[in-house]
Order: C-alpha cells, then sequence, then structure tokens
C-alpha cells in the first residue's frame, strides 16, 4: 500500500518539475538574448578606433652632440733643482696640495752660504778702493790746472777711478748672483696645484736644470677636457649655420662620467681646433670645467654634450607617429575635421632623443596621432584621446547596452511571473 502511494505521488510530481525546469530554460534564453542584442550595440559602438595623439607646438630645439673626451689638467708644472747640492729635506707630503711659492725641497746652502759671503766681502773691497780712487782723482784736478802734475799723470788717476768704479758694479753683481744661488736651495712650487710623487729623497744629490723632474704639480681647478668631432660632422654644422641655424657663443657643455652618471657642473667651449687629424680625421674641441672637489682627474674618459646648434620654429614628434609612404617621403596622421585621420607630409631633419626634429608640414596645435596606429588609416573617423590615456575596457561600450539587455532578461524572467509586457518594454529601455 505504502509503495502504490509513493507511485502516485511521483507521477503527479513529475510534470509539475518538468514545468519547472522549462520555465527556467525559457527564462535564460530571453536572458541571453537580450544581453546579445545589447552588447551588439556595443560593438557597434566601439567600430571607431581610438587614436592617442599629441598636441604639438613650434620650439627652438638645441641640437646636442655627444663627443668622447679625455680630461687633460689646466696647468702642469715640472718642479726642478736650479742650484746643484744633496737635498736636506722634502717639505711636504706627497698627493696634497700645494701653493704657488711654498717650499718643496731644502738643498744643503753652506757652499753657496760662503759664495755669498766672498761675494759681499769682494764688494766691500771694491767699494773702498773706489773711494780711494775717487778722492785721488779730486786732489789731481788742482794739481793739473796749476801744471803741478803733468796732464798724462791726471788721465791715469781719473782711469784708475773709473775702474774702481766698475769693480764695484762686478762685484755687486757677484754678490747678486751668489744670493740668488742661496735662494735657490730651497725649492719652491711654481704653481698652485695638486702635487704627485717625489722622485728623490733626502740625501739625493741633484744637479742644476737635470732632466728628471723631483715631482710634478698639476692644477685640476678648473680643468680641461679636450673632445673630438669628426670632420664630417663639422662640416653639416657648418651647412647648417649657413642656412639660418644658431649655434651659442659660448655654448654650454654637459659631462657624462665613466659610470654614465652626470658630473653636475656644467662647463664652457673654449675654443675648436683649426686642423683635422689625418690620422683619426677629427677635429679637438676643448671645454673647460669647474673641479672644485677633485672629482674629475686627468686622463679619465668622459662624454661631452654640447648644444652645437639651435633649430628655430621646429616640431619634436615622437618616432612611432612618423612614418614612410611608397615614395619614401616622411608622413604623420593628425585629427582632422570631424576627429578623421588626415595624412600630411613632414620634413624631418634629425632626431633628438625618441623624437623627430619636423621642420615643415605641422602647424601649431595639430594633433599628431601617436598611438593606435594600427587601425587607423587615413580618412577614416577616429575616437581620440590624449596619449598615455588609459585605454578603453574591453566591451565598455556595449556593456552599458548589455545592461539594458539583462534588464530585459529580468523583464522576460519578471514576464514569465505574470508580466510579458513589461519584460519585453524593459529591454529596449535599457
Amino acid at each position: 500500500m505504502p509503495l502504490t502511494r509513493f507511485r502516485i505521488a511521483r507521477a503527479a510530481l513529475l510534470p509539475l518539475l518538468l514545468s519547472l525546469a522549462l520555465a527556467a530554460c525559457g527564462g535564460g534564453g530571453d536572458e541571453t538574448a537580450g544581453a546579445g542584442k545589447g552588447g551588439g550595440r556595443g560593438g557597434r559602438g566601439g567600430g571607431t578606433p581610438e587614436a592617442g595623439y599629441v598636441v604639438v607646438q613650434p620650439s627652438n630645439v638645441p641640437i646636442t652632440a655627444e663627443l668622447a673626451g679625455r680630461t687633460a689638467p689646466y696647468q702642469v708644472s715640472d718642479v726642478r733643482p736650479q742650484v746643484s747640492g744633496v737635498i736636506r729635506a722634502r717639505l711636504f707630503t706627497e698627493g696634497t696640495i700645494v701653493r704657488q711659492g711654498q717650499t718643496l725641497y731644502q738643498i744643503d746652502p753652506s757652499v753657496y752660504q760662503a759664495q755669498a759671503a766672498q761675494a759681499r766681502a769682494n764688494l766691500a773691497s771694491a767699494v773702498a778702493n773706489r773711494n780711494a780712487a775717487r778722492i785721488r782723482a779730486g786732489r789731481y784736478g788742482p794739481l793739473a790746472k796749476m801744471q803741478a802734475v803733468s796732464q798724462q799723470e791726471y788721465t791715469d788717476v781719473r782711469a784708475q777711478a773709473a775702474q774702481a768704479e766698475a769693480a764695484v758694479q762686478q762685484n755687486q753683481a757677484l754678490l747678486q748672483s751668489a744670493t740668488i744661488n742661496l735662494r735657490y736651495t730651497r725649492v719652491p712650487a711654481p704653481i698652485t696645484g695638486r702635487i704627485g710623487r717625489s722622485s728623490v729623497t733626502t740625501g739625493a744629490l741633484v744637479t742644476a736644470n737635470q732632466t728628471e723632474a723631483l715631482a710634478t704639480i698639476q692644477r685640476l681647478d678648473p680643468i680641461y677636457v679636450d673632445m673630438q668631432q669628426s670632420s664630417a660632422q663639422l662640416l653639416a654644422l657648418r651647412r647648417a649655420i649657413a642656412a639660418g641655424g644658431a649655434i651659442p657663443s659660448r655654448a654650454q657643455v654637459r659631462l657624462v662620467l665613466e659610470d654614465g652618471s652626470d658630473y653636475g657642473q656644467t662647463g664652457t667651449l673654449d675654443f675648436a681646433e683649426t686642423v683635422v687629424d689625418q690620422a683619426t680625421g677629427t677635429v679637438t674641441l676643448r671645454a673647460t670645467f669647474p673641479n672644485p672637489q677633485g672629482l674629475l682627474l686627468p686622463g679619465m674618459y668622459v662624454r661631452g654634450m654640447i648644444v652645437q646648434q639651435t633649430i628655430a620654429n621646429a616640431f619634436l614628434v615622437p618616432q612611432q607617429g612618423v612614418s614612410r609612404d611608397p615614395q619614401g617621403n616622411a608622413t604623420v596622421l593628425v585629427v582632422g575635421p570631424g576627429d578623421r585621420a588626415v595624412q600630411r607630409k613632414v620634413t624631418t631633419e634629425r632626431t633628438v632623443g625618441d623624437k623627430w626634429v619636423v621642420t615643415a608640414g605641422l602647424q601649431a596645435g595639430d594633433k599628431v596621432i601617436v598611438e593606435g596606429l594600427v587601425k587607423v588609416k587615413a580618412g577614416q573617423p577616429v575616437r581620440p584621446v590624449p596619449a598615455g590615456s588609459p585605454p578603453a575596457r574591453a566591451g565598455a561600450g556595449g556593456g552599458r547596452n548589455g545592461a539594458g539587455g539583462t534588464g530585459g532578461a529580468g523583464g522576460a524572467r519578471r514576464g514569465h511571473g505574470g508580466g510579458p509586457g513589461r519584460g519585453g518594454a524593459g529591454g529596449p529601455q535599457g
């Protein structure tokens, strides 16, 4: 008996379950159809390609040349003795800054002190002889007038007085020379700068004007940077200047060190060599840089960035925005009237970083398309947005219509509950 009741209940519930399943399938179909309809509009709304643009304005574009170079000391001076003798003392620390006139070495002065004393004594003797000769000549003058002495004797006395005067001058010169040699026993620094290692030690014998320097002093603040520019680049620069380009009279130079870092101090271009090196085909340019901290040392490899030319009223256009037509002409796409892509022929000079320097073919305020170029063709409508803007999400335009479709589906579900009229209207209103 219970089994019969179960079979009757199952038979009664089976049609109800089937109807519920069919209703669920029908509602899902309406919802899918509604969503598909809304999504289809969104797809049509996204059919116009998005084009990222940059607004270009004319400006004076500096043209920078990057040249390899080496640092060189501003001044170099070798320290050499001017008298011979034995080094008694070294009065500096190697590798430090020394000042002009500072004593670096002391040579044994005893011999030169004796020579100076002898010269001083000889001068005193000559002065005494001169004074005696003057007195004698003064006495012979009246005697010669009275003819008490012969004219020849008077002439001889006067000659002796003149010789005595000359002897005084000669001994004065000898004393001066001996004094100078004595002063040279203290070897001074000829310039202010950083002194290197000493080639001699205390007790070494040195000679006047020897070929080997006792030490070398280099002035490193300021410091020179010698850069090499190819003669071809120099010719191009001169042609550009002749065509109207401007070059600063004293160009500023920026320096990049061996490790790729920026030096931080700006230098000044001093001069360009007047001849081309036949071996390398380059011209030497020299710039001067301040070096207060001594960071730059002679012989370092550096790269100089020099503004050699300024192109007036030029446009800087990102390289990805410039292409070539079949004839090889440079072209760009700009946003024209009605948001349509318009192709323009332009004249490019050179690149500066990641941009082309355009000198003709553009106007101030033009919107040059630089993003989305794969989907954009000349004459085609575009949806312009500033370059670098976040890209629109996929299906965003159709998402709003899709929401309407979902509303329609919701209406269908509600219609299934007894309101098909509102459900059908709900889809299009969304």
